[in-house]
């Protein structure tokens, strides 16, 4: 007896991993690895979140109401075209289940975020990648491979694990070379973090093109990774697809009431921002004193890449690192073999992984 029979594209299928967040032996570790805030929720999302318990019996609200209301307030949106989700990786999985499917094709750029050829797999669509030009997405490149089979455009911007990002213009270029039949999929997981004048996040590209849906996250800037809390704004044909493939009760009400609260607590948004803000460039500079490659970044992590000289590796240093209770990110299931992705954590735990990294260039130098 063999049981039933998966469709033929699910074994095919990989699995996504996570940053580690355990080392054998060690019992506290610096975990910069998965792009985490440093400072976690604020105080006042942990409040609401503790109060939720007073409700549990209850059934969450399925529209998530008052968090759309919320997020709308926030970003000057309307509240009616804006979709909750468990995380922003549900939003991504319910386009490709609405909009693509066995025959399909889905793109993506070269170092794009892992779960897009995932979510394209897993409803029989077939992965398309275009290649990126100086770790950032390339629209020529991208064009360039738009067939009649072409369904989604998933655009991480900025990008997931390079740091990089797309201007504005750029975007724009690229949606207005698209077919209207193909859907634009602006992932601004990392948008609150970028600085830049020419960036924009995608709601304004929402409002002008019919095609186009950006998605958020609250796991980064807010803290609250451990409730998976996302968020979408589109047109309202689309988010009305969207809505249908939702499954209901899909955002926990704790979730919903910490995600509200963390939007309100501006001070601390503020201070978590200014910390990436001082952060970011010094890193950079003092990795770029050890004498490694930085990819510019806007976000709040960098992408190092090593020489690989005198024995100097990415796999060494995440080797040792690790060994010592800090862990970063090792990227060769991406081509990246030859780089390590760092979160900007705390002031001790940064100081911490710069100490360990200069020794270990310099006991081979």
């Amino acid at each position: 007896m063999t049981g039933p029979e998966p469709h033929s594209w699910v074994n095919k299928l990989d699995v996504y991993v996570g940053g580690k967040s355990k080392v054998a032996g060690v019992d506290h570790v610096i975990k910069l690895s998965s792009n985490e805030s440093p400072f976690g929720p604020s105080q006042k999302a942990v409040d609401a979140y503790i109060k939720a318990a007073d409700s549990l019996r209850r059934y969450p609200d399925g529209a998530s109401l008052d968090l759309r209301e919320a997020i709308g307030a926030a970003h000057g949106l309307d509240p009616e075209q804006i979709i909750c989700g468990l995380g922003s990786d549900e939003i991504l999985k319910m386009a490709c289940r609405a909009y693509a499917g066995p025959g399909d094709e889905v793109l993506y750029s070269r170092y794009g975020f892992m779960m897009y050829p995932i979510a394209a797999r897993a409803v029989g669509a077939t992965p398309v990648e275009a290649p990126d030009k100086d770790f950032v997405a390339d629209v020529d490149a991208i064009l360039a491979r738009v067939t009649d089979r072409t369904k989604i455009i998933f655009l991480a911007n900025p990008n997931n694990p390079t740091g990089t990002y797309m201007p504005r213009a750029e975007v724009e270029r690229l949606v207005q070379g698209l077919p209207e039949t193909v859907l634009l999929v602006l992932d601004a997981a990392y948008a609150e973090y970028v600085t830049r004048a020419d960036y924009e996040a995608g709601d304004k590209l929402v409002d002008a093109y019919p095609n186009v849906i950006m998605t958020r996250t609250f796991s980064k800037l807010y803290g609250l990774a451990a409730l998976r809390l996302g968020w979408g704004y589109s047109t309202p044909e689309i988010i009305s697809v969207l809505n249908r493939m939702r499954d209901p009760f899909n955002v926990t009400t704790a979730a919903q009431v910490a995600g509200a609260a963390a939007l309100a607590d501006h001070g601390f948004v503020e201070q978590a921002l200014a910390h990436n803000n001082h952060w970011l460039p010094l890193l950079t500079e003092r990795l770029e004193d050890l004498g490694l490659e930085v990819v510019p970044s806007v976000t709040n992590f960098v992408l190092v890449r090593f020489p690989e000289k005198h024995g100097i590796t990415a796999e060494g240093a995440n080797n040792h690192l690790t060994a010592n209770g800090v862990i970063l990110r090792w990227l060769p299931g991406q081509g990246l073999g030859d780089c390590l992705r760092m979160t900007v954590g705390l002031d001790e735990e940064n100081e911490r992984a710069l100490g360990l990294l200069e020794d270990y260039i310099k006991e081979r130098s």
